[in-house]
């Protein structure tokens, strides 16, 4: 049986793919794992098998495109635990198929957005004050090389949908989100960063449109540097390109794109009050 260290952490997206190789090394090594993911079967499958092999971990049901079900999450991830070492936002979806059509949240919401951008951004607000409670602390955002800068005249892409420019738009969103909160945490013992785990990791998502050209076990040895690595702490704000640092598309370091990006999130996660005309 692994020795427990004492540590929580949340992986969103942990009962497949990569996000599960996370949650179980994790496991292995000694820390409480929250394994979060939409189907309870597939879930407490992961949660037995950490616990087969002598770690502990419990199941927490979501579903992320819902800002309901993120603070749902949220107030489940505090009843469960005093504290919160490490935040994975690893939950997403993919571009969809090459033709699909513009599909939309619970919320009304473009569904990419909402779900590998939105959904994440309002849990690590609410958040926060559990990983600052047990800091030093960690947030890994994973996102991806595809990326394209936003327009924030048609942010949810109302007019000429694409599946794929959606996918990187939200994926783009995660690291400006990364690059502005860090500047925020600073002082507080909690990091932020995003990554590219692996370029087409062998999961249902790629093999649904192509052949995978990577392992999602280097995947994770990628966001377990990012989570625990010695040499991690202290440094925020970054992009990762694997286990090497990396320059995002140049809107991330475009802080009148930032304030526009954040101004909007916290209206639309309902941080704030929405807007009146």
């Amino acid at each position: 049986m692994s020795k427990l260290n004492g540590k929580t952490a949340l992986v969103t997206g942990s009962t497949d793919g990569v996000g599960r190789v996370v949650a179980e090394r994790l496991g292995a090594d000694g820390w409480r794992v929250l394994v979060h993911g939409r189907d309870r079967a597939r879930g407490e499958r992961v949660v037995n098998d950490i616990r087969v092999a002598g770690g502990v971990a419990e199941f927490l049901q979501a579903d992320l495109s819902s800002m309901a079900e993120v603070r749902r999450l949220s107030n489940a991830v505090q009843q469960a635990t005093n504290r919160l070492d490490l935040l994975v936002n690893n939950a997403g979806i993919g571009r969809g198929e090459p033709e699909g059509r513009r599909e939309l949240s619970p919320d009304g919401l473009e569904l990419r957005f909402a779900v590998n951008y939105l959904s994440g951004f309002l849990l690590t607000y609410l958040l926060l004050p559990l990983l600052k409670k047990s800091a030093p602390a960690r947030i890994v955002n994973v996102s991806s090389l595809g990326q394209q800068a936003i327009d924030f005249k048609d942010v949810m892409m109302t007019n000429d949908y694409s599946g794929m420019r959606a996918y990187r738009q939200s994926k783009l969103a995660q690291i400006l989100f990364t690059v502005d909160l860090a500047p925020e945490l600073a002082g507080s013992g909690v990091t932020v960063n995003a990554l590219h785990p692996a370029t087409f990791m062998n999961t249902n998502m790629v093999r649904q449109f192509g052949t995978p050209m990577t392992t999602v076990e280097e995947g994770a040895d990628a966001i377990l540097k990012q989570a625990i690595a010695p040499e991690m702490e202290g440094r925020s704000g970054l992009f990762f390109n694997g286990q090497r640092e990396a320059q995002a598309d140049a809107q991330a370091y475009d802080g009148e794109a930032r304030r526009k990006l954040k101004a909007l999130s916290l209206e639309l996660a309902g941080l704030v009050p929405a807007k009146t005309s």
